[in-house]
């Protein structure tokens, strides 16, 4: 099951950092 996690929490991380790309992006326009 710990492998289940760092797998969930390594997923939230990639969409947490693709948001902030994007709100980056936005701020940039």
């Amino acid at each position: 099951m710990g492998s289940l996690i760092k797998k969930r929490r390594k997923r939230m991380r990639k969409k947490k950092h693709k948001k902030m790309l994007r709100r980056t992006r936005h701020q940039r326009k």
